[in-house]
């Protein structure tokens, strides 16, 4: 493709104001031009992640310079290439974490936090990479430090995230204990490769976990509830646990007894990465292409595929992460 070929205008999903999933509403915009490094992707299929959801309600604003468009990760061909690209050419098969804009026909993104779409992945398959499988190598294995051998306990084993980071230390040699909701998610996650799926809503998950180590607890718990939980991972985490936080579904606040930070050596951390530089992420994305994109290459470890919405039916894919029913990704089909 050609840059005359690069149509004018393009339809993308914008959030008219902050609301509900029916905020979300088709609009014709600018098609952008790509500047220095940066990569113009006709977009494919579009991840919907739940910072998505936080955007569309108005609580989780892009960080300054970025689109205001919902949308974290997209697959798709490159169809246009800015001053000083290296990497990619016209027609390359891509797949990128974006800072926002990914609900489009067309999106920029920095030539090095794209992908090569993994050998025999379909577009819809690849758009569910880049916000979960970054997500995930930060977090457990950069900040978290998870090891093989270890264990590592995951929150919402059965979200994307927890899909992602089950699959991912199993493959890499590490023992995953899981918690999900219902009997149908535990056995999901069981599928997965986690040795141990606890049903929260029945059983206490730090005589699980404790019961499931022989006492000694997880070295590493990747957590997306806090409010309550926090205290409790003190509780489930082994002596010298590293306890990393991405989100708090269950509240920001929490009471807790610190005394187990000292008395175990915890290391309680978290992080955010949408407003991290393009070199940070960037240095994420080599480290994932040596040691994930191999695995997904082999089809040792694939995404988890709950619903494909098209892209005009965004509010519809906002509805379905919501319910809390789904298992793995959230996936518009922007083709």
């Amino acid at each position: 493709m050609t840059s005359n070929e690069i149509p004018q205008a393009m339809t993308v999903i914008a959030i008219s104001e902050p609301g509900g999933p029916m905020v979300l509403k088709p609009e014709e915009r600018p098609v952008p031009r790509p500047g220095d490094g940066e990569i113009l992707i006709r977009v494919r299929a579009a991840g919907v992640n739940r910072p998505d959801v936080a955007q569309r309600k108005g609580v989780y604003p892009p960080p300054p310079g970025a689109s205001d468009l919902p949308g974290l990760e997209v697959s798709g061909e490159v169809a246009g290439v800015g001053e000083g690209v290296k990497r990619w050419s016209v027609g390359d098969e891509v797949t990128a974490l974006t800072p926002g804009g990914g609900y489009a026909q067309y999106c920029l993104v920095h030539e090095s936090n794209a992908l090569p779409v993994p050998h025999g992945f379909t577009f819809t398959e690849a758009a569910a990479l880049p916000e979960t499988f970054f997500t995930v190598w930060h977090n457990v294995f950069q900040r978290g430090g998870l090891k093989a051998g270890e264990t590592l306990l995951v929150h919402g084993g059965s979200s994307g995230i927890g899909t992602t980071a089950i699959q991912l230390a199993s493959a890499l040699g590490a023992t995953v204990i899981t918690t999900a909701g219902s009997a149908e998610k535990c056995d999901a996650c069981i599928k997965l490769g986690a040795a141990r799926a606890i049903n929260y809503r029945g059983e206490d998950f730090v005589l699980a976990v404790k019961e499931a180590t022989d006492g000694r607890g997880a070295d590493v718990i990747l957590d997306m509830v806090g409010g309550d939980y926090i205290d409790r991972n003190y509780a489930a985490a082994a002596v010298e646990g590293r306890i990393v936080q991405i989100a708090f579904m269950g509240g920001s606040t929490a009471q807790a007894d610190f005394s187990k930070l000292m008395m175990k050596r915890l290391t309680h951390t978290g992080s955010t990465l949408r407003p991290r530089t393009v070199d940070f992420k960037a240095q994420i994305a080599a480290e994932l292409e040596t040691h994930a994109w191999p695995l997904l290459a082999a089809r040792r470890i694939a995404p988890v595929m709950d619903t494909i919405f098209p892209l005009r039916e965004a509010w519809r894919a906002h509805e379905r992460m919501e319910e809390g029913n789904h298992v793995g990704k959230i996936v518009l089909d922007v083709a």
